[in-house]
């Protein structure tokens, strides 16, 4: 679905990747793993068109490259940012209803599902959005983008700072993704969740990809582990 061939971004005059290549398939999750400055979200950010970048990017066979954000997310590209960027002013409910495309654009996605998978949310759906806790506005992003009815989700970092409960509840639902056929890129520090959750594990250092394999595969290479991932 998603192919990136020798893709190369910057911010300014500042190199920051240097031709990364990987690939998503439907229904898969990669995981995108390295330490922070490694060039994780900045791949995120060049696949949605948010940063100057330079390459080949495919979706379904169509070119991204030149592509506005806007435009990447009409294509059926979401994207759940690390900061999350919810709308504090506007209800749990309203926040949902900026997902959604338009009217001309049924999503398979519904609020009951989005209240099901997320209970919590239902709870304070009345509820301005910048008085929810973390763990609660993680929720909500994850959801608003899935409103959209993407076919691949990019999520930044959803596990950040959040308690191991709500841990648990972001990858249940990402598992519950998968099963439903939606790809996933995700980018994440905490090695237990990705490896646990994910098909394919990427390791980017320096703004390269220096692993692409399996998480097992990932495990026994010590080398790896301990010179890209370990601190």
């Amino acid at each position: 679905m998603l192919e990136v061939e020798n893709l190369h971004a910057f911010y300014g005059k500042s190199h920051v990747l240097h031709g990364v290549n990987f690939c998503v398939e439907q229904g898969q999750i990669v995981a995108l793993l390295g330490r922070n400055g490694s060039g994780r979200s900045t791949t995120a950010k060049a696949i949605m068109g948010l940063v100057d970048a330079h390459g080949q990017m495919r979706w379904k066979g169509q070119s991204i490259i030149d592509k506005k954000a806007f435009e990447v997310a009409w294509m059926g590209i979401g994207y759940v940012p690390e900061n999350r960027e919810i709308f504090p002013k506007l209800t749990v409910h309203q926040n949902l209803m900026l997902g959604l495309k338009g009217k001309g654009e049924k999503s398979r996605w519904s609020f009951d599902d989005m209240y099901t998978m997320f209970p919590r949310l239902l709870d304070r759906q009345h509820t301005e959005a910048g008085v929810l806790s973390g763990g609660e506005q993680q929720m909500l992003t994850l959801c608003r983008t899935l409103m959209g009815n993407p076919e691949l989700i990019i999520i930044d970092e959803p596990t950040e700072g959040l308690a191991p409960k709500i841990v648990e509840q972001v990858g249940a639902f990402l598992k519950t993704l998968k099963q439903c056929g939606v790809s996933i890129l995700l980018i994440e520090q905490k090695l237990t969740i990705a490896m646990d959750i994910s098909d394919i594990a990427l390791v980017m250092g320096h703004g390269s990809i220096v692993f692409n394999g399996t998480p097992q595969a990932l495990k026994e290479d010590n080398y790896i582990r301990k010179e890209w991932l370990e601190v």
